[in-house]
């Protein structure tokens, strides 16, 4: 394993205080011989390009019904509502539904969703290689619905046109009041020009207080796994000086990791909040990374959840952090793994990783993540603008070509 530098070295170990390294060995002791017996989901967030109007598709240009159409247009499974929460509005009833900004009126009524797009959220696998089946099922269902509408799937974690959203009209007191009581609230206006996955597992027998140290230990190695995903590397129709916009400007205003609870009386009182309260007796357990931006290889989800779930399980780093810390977030979008620092601690990261996993089929998918750190790549996409070559063919060819139909390499 290669030696840490001084300033890596400092950072792995996050200058823990006596009770939490007491509360590492804790954790230690209680994940000896779990492997474990776990399930994963993953949920994904695709934009579009509307090939009608040669324009990326968002808030400021497509309605809510046009979205509306392509989820009608789906199927539903019954099966799915022991592992999928509907929501009060409703709007999240089948595996697709539209990721939006809710509007309420004075009294409180649901009166409308501006859409950013589609998220696709898979049901609870007891493998990695089982949600990924069903991750490319419904994405190509997807696909092959909004191809037929002139919606054509494209990869990014940033909008590449819209910096900002600005509610219209202006939110009312009602709409004010419920930003002023929720910290999530608050940051959902940010949420409407990013796109990005969430990541998550459970491992069965965690107790709160070493499935809230999960959460944190996550929380503060954050830095040095997000480049293994970059792909927000347009900001306002150019490109972006670093390689993800996304990471620069949505960290330390969100979590980059939510813990599900079943009692209020566990939750963490941090902001932006590590901890929940689940929604379904499901969702309890469950450890959800977030800050990650979105894959156009569907393998790399597997090869993150694989990393994820080894670094709950390793017994040997002590980082634990309650929020995530803006400034590494920055410098990570920035540099990726070209920070020496930062690559130090992603091959440390999946060193350990690799010693915690007991099934082979999980460590295996570790394998291609070792070459990303090692041999870090800066975003091409910019040299693709620079020679001309237009942002739609840019974006389109971040899936890769496992995950899209052949029809989608001809549809511009």
């Amino acid at each position: 394993m290669r030696q840490l530098p001084a300033s890596a070295m400092a950072a792995v170990n996050g200058g823990l205080t006596v009770s939490q390294r007491t509360g590492c060995i804790d954790m230690a002791n209680q994940l000896q011989g779990q492997s474990g017996s776990s399930q994963f989901g993953i949920e994904h967030e695709v934009a579009f390009w509307d090939q009608r109007r040669h324009q990326f598709a968002d808030f400021s240009n497509t309605s809510f019904q046009r979205f509306a159409d392509l989820i009608a247009a789906l199927p539903t499974y019954d099966s799915d509502y022991d592992h999928l929460r509907v929501g009060d509005a409703g709007i999240r009833h089948k595996r697709w539904y539209i990721e939006g900004y809710e509007r309420f009126s004075e009294t409180g009524q649901l009166v409308g969703c501006t859409p950013k797009g589609i998220e696709i959220r898979t049901t609870l696998h007891s493998t990695i290689a089982g949600v990924l089946q069903e991750l490319r099922q419904s994405f190509r269902q997807l696909e092959a619905i909004a191809l037929a509408d002139n919606l054509l799937p494209v990869l990014t974690s940033f909008n590449p046109v819209q910096s900002v959203y600005v509610p219209d009209p202006p939110l009312n007191a009602h709409e004010l009041a419920r930003c002023q009581a929720s910290p999530a609230e608050q940051t959902e206006q940010l949420a409407m020009v990013t796109y990005g996955p969430d990541l998550n597992f459970s491992i069965q027998g965690l107790s709160v207080p070493a499935l809230i140290q999960a959460g944190q230990k996550l929380t503060y190695y954050s830095p040095a796994i997000v480049p293994f995903s970059f792909s927000a590397s347009f900001y306002q129709q150019r490109p972006w000086s670093g390689l993800s916009v996304r990471t620069y400007k949505r960290t330390g205003l969100r979590p980059a990791v939510t813990v599900y609870v079943s009692q209020a009386r566990d939750l963490v009182d941090v902001c932006p909040p590590l901890t929940k309260v689940a929604g379904l007796p499901c969702e309890v357990g469950r450890i959800e990374f977030k800050a990650c931006d979105s894959c156009g290889d569907f393998d790399r989800y597997g090869s993150l959840l694989a990393l994820l779930k080894g670094l709950v399980l390793d017994q040997t780093l002590p980082g634990r952090a309650q929020v995530p810390d803006a400034q590494r977030h920055q410098q990570s979008a920035l540099q990726g793994f070209h920070d020496p620092d930062l690559q130090a601690q992603a091959l440390t990261l999946l060193t350990a990783a690799k010693q915690a996993l007991t099934d082979p089929q999980e460590r295996q998918l570790l394998r291609p993540l070792w070459s990303l750190a090692e041999q870090p790549a800066h975003a091409a996409e910019g040299d693709r603008w620079q020679a001309g070559e237009p942002l739609v063919d840019i974006l389109k060819s971040g899936y890769s070509p496992e995950v899209v139909m052949p029809t989608v390499t001809s549809a511009v």
